[in-house]
Order: C-alpha cells, then sequence, then structure tokens
C-alpha cells in the first residue's frame, strides 16, 4: 500500500459515488416525504450495508458468496425483488397524491427504522456492491494485502458514501418546501418509482 495508491482510490471512489443509484433515490424520496430526520437514517443504513460488504470482501467471505452462483443468485434476485417493491410503493403514492403537511424533522415514530431499513436492504442486497470491492480493491492495494488495509479501503468508501448523501439531503431538506408541493410530489414520485424500477430491471438482466 501506498499514499498515492490510496489517494488515487479515493478518487476513484468519489467519482463512482456520483454516479446515481438505488441509494440516492431511496433517501431522495425519504428525505423529501418525511424529512432530514428520516434521510439520515435512510444515509446510515446505506453506509452501515457498504461496510458489511466491505468487510465481508476483505474477510475473504465475499469471493465464496460471489464464486456460490445459487447463494449470488438468491441475493440479486431479493435486491429486484426489494427494489421492484419500492418502486411500486412510488407509483402508488403518486396515484393517490395524498400527502401530509410539511412538518419539519419530526418524523412519526417508526420512520427513522423504517428509513435505515430501505437504505440498508436496498444495498445489501445487491450483490454488484460486494463484487465491486472484489474487483476494484485488489487494483489499488495489489495482491495479498493484509486485512487491515482491506478494511482501511473498504470502510473509506462506505465514510465517503455517507458525506456525499449527508450532503445531499442538506440540499434537499433547503428545497423541501419547493419540492414537497403536491404536483412536484407527484412528478418525483412516479420519476423515483420509474428509477428504482430501472435501477431492478438492470440488477436482473445483468450477466454475473
Amino acid at each position: 500500500m501506498s499514499w498515492s495508491g490510496y489517494a488515487s482510490f479515493l478518487v476513484f471512489a468519489t467519482v463512482l459515488i456520483l454516479v446515481p443509484g438505488p441509494d440516492f433515490a431511496v433517501v431522495t424520496r425519504n428525505t423529501l416525504a418525511s424529512g432530514r430526520r428520516r434521510g439520515r437514517w435512510s444515509a446510515i443504513g446505506v453506509t452501515a450495508s457498504n461496510a458489511v460488504q466491505g468487510v465481508t470482501a476483505a474477510a475473504g467471505l465475499g469471493a465464496l458468496i460471489v464464486r456460490s452462483q445459487p447463494l449470488f443468485e438468491a441475493i440479486r434476485w431479493a435486491g429486484v425483488a426489494y427494489l421492484a417493491y419500492l418502486g411500486v410503493q412510488a407509483w402508488r403514492s403518486a396515484w393517490r397524491g395524498d400527502y401530509a403537511p410539511l412538518a419539519g424533522d419530526v418524523a412519526p415514530p417508526g420512520q427513522a427504522l423504517a428509513g435505515f431499513r430501505q437504505g440498508f436492504l436496498s444495498n445489501v442486497t445487491n450483490p454488484k456492491v460486494l463484487a465491486f470491492y472484489l474487483a476494484v480493491l485488489p487494483q489499488f492495494v495489489g495482491g495479498g494485502a493484509p486485512i487491515g488495509v482491506l478494511l482501511a479501503f473498504a470502510l473509506s468508501h462506505a465514510v465517503l458514501s455517507l458525506a456525499y448523501l449527508l450532503a445531499l439531503i442538506a440540499a434537499l431538506n433547503r428545497a423541501r418546501a419547493l419540492l414537497s408541493r403536491r404536483r412536484v410530489r407527484r412528478w418525483l414520485d412516479g420519476l423515483t418509482g420509474v428509477a428504482l424500477l430501472g435501477f431492478g430491471a438492470r440488477l436482473a438482466t445483468e450477466r454475473t
């Protein structure tokens, strides 16, 4: 490991994080629907799943999962089903158009847990994230790197992801009054549903 290699990894990871994915869609919808608190818990859920997958890859278990085709496929199709479920939920919300008035950052009981669950499950059921760690980390740390180095790289990616999502939540929260208008919310929910179903379809059709 070298500091230049670590810096290169951080730049590479940052570029990938900026590409919108299911985590972006889930965090955006939860922030607009229930405020900054639920959005933050969604971001924490995404980060927790990244950490779990990073640790799994560093410990060598990730390679076993990827090589075990039935297990890999089971995780992949669970991810497809969950993204489809979230997409249909967004479409139902857009169709009904029944939105409660904004209530600041005070979310009803269970909203924080629901946000964490959605963020975690939408990411941890995507085995492509695990495959990313397995494919990318060796390019920057080389073969036979100590587990501590692998963990440092993987967890750095998780921290960068959290920082980006928190910045996104702050920006969305400032514009929430405008974006939470009924007509705008219906359009956003409809587009979010399309995005989530699209991510699910891409995950379903990607070759392993």
